[in-house]
């Protein structure tokens, strides 16, 4: 990675050392990040994107070490939420005046039994086909054009369906386009879909999407793209829940950090304080 020998030589001129490693996929991603964290090592840091510090949590999720977040990549939606520079040389000399804040995460279970977790945001419908296309079909065009795109192809291919949902207990029965299921204000490269979620506030946020059309659609895009502030559009409902159930009327992706997480139906429960992540310190 390009970053890395300018990272390096930042932390060796501050006085400290570090050991990087190199990742062959996403669980040896995980498997190194949990290895570091049982060696001892009391901080360890993703040098990439949000996918990997999406891992890298997975790793260190439940073991002492300190999680830090070094931002290289597309969207960079977690690091901005945590208040991490999105340039890499730069969040490299934030951590070393940061402080650790416990975080919250989301667990996503499945009908197999299959447990994952993520810290930003997520959701199931066609915001997760749209994450799933960023990262494949259109995975090459920069920025927020690979989410956007991913939504367009997927509103004009993808049917609405008829979704069960319980909201901390109490039924909810309607039809819609996704569900989103935040701990964070964003995901897409910027596209703030919970603008009022907070990630050690001990809440889900969640945005039910009925089916729009597509001049609201387009109305909608700047909007979410700068405050998020959907208040007038009766297409969108929301919640703030600790646990929420989601059962479609057929098998729909289910996301998180803008990874494919598995199939509908799904049960997310926010994880209070679940992992500590070195972050700048905040201004009151």
């Amino acid at each position: 990675m390009r970053a890395e020998p300018n990272v390096a030589k930042l932390l060796k001129l501050r006085g400290h050392n570090a050991d990087f490693s190199y990742s062959k996929s996403s669980e040896d991603l995980r498997d190194q990040a949990k290895c570091a964290a049982l060696a001892g090592y009391r901080y360890v840091v993703a040098l990439g994107g949000d996918g990997a510090f999406h891992h890298l949590i997975e790793g260190v999720r439940g073991t002492q070490a300190i999680a830090g977040f070094f931002p290289a990549g597309n969207g960079n939606d977690i690091a901005a939420d945590l208040g991490i520079p999105i340039d890499p040389l730069d969040a490299a000399g934030a951590f070393l005046r940061s402080t650790p804040r416990a975080i919250d995460l989301v667990r996503a279970r499945f009908r197999d039994g299959r447990i994952a977790h993520y810290i930003g945001a997520g959701g199931m419908g066609l915001d997760a086909e749209a994450a799933h296309l960023a990262n494949t079909k259109f995975k090459g065009w920069p920025g927020v054009t690979r989410y956007l795109a991913g939504l367009s192809w997927t509103f004009v291919h993808e049917r609405a369906m008829d979704l069960h949902a319980e909201i901390d207990g109490v039924p909810w029965d309607g039809r819609i386009l996704f569900a989103a299921v935040a701990n964070s204000t964003r995901y897409g490269s910027g596209i703030r879909i919970a603008p009022e979620a907070k990630m050690d506030d001990g809440w889900l946020d969640v945005a039910l999407v009925s089916e729009i059309r597509w001049p609201r659609l387009l109305e909608a895009i700047p909007i979410v793209l700068t405050s998020g502030d959907l208040r007038s559009f009766t297409e969108v409902q929301r919640f703030r829940c600790k646990r929420i159930v989601l059962e479609a009327e057929r098998p729909a992706k289910v996301h998180g950090d803008g990874e494919l997480l598995g199939e509908s139906p799904a049960e997310f429960e926010v994880q209070p304080g679940a992992v500590r992540v070195m972050t700048p310190i905040r201004r009151p």
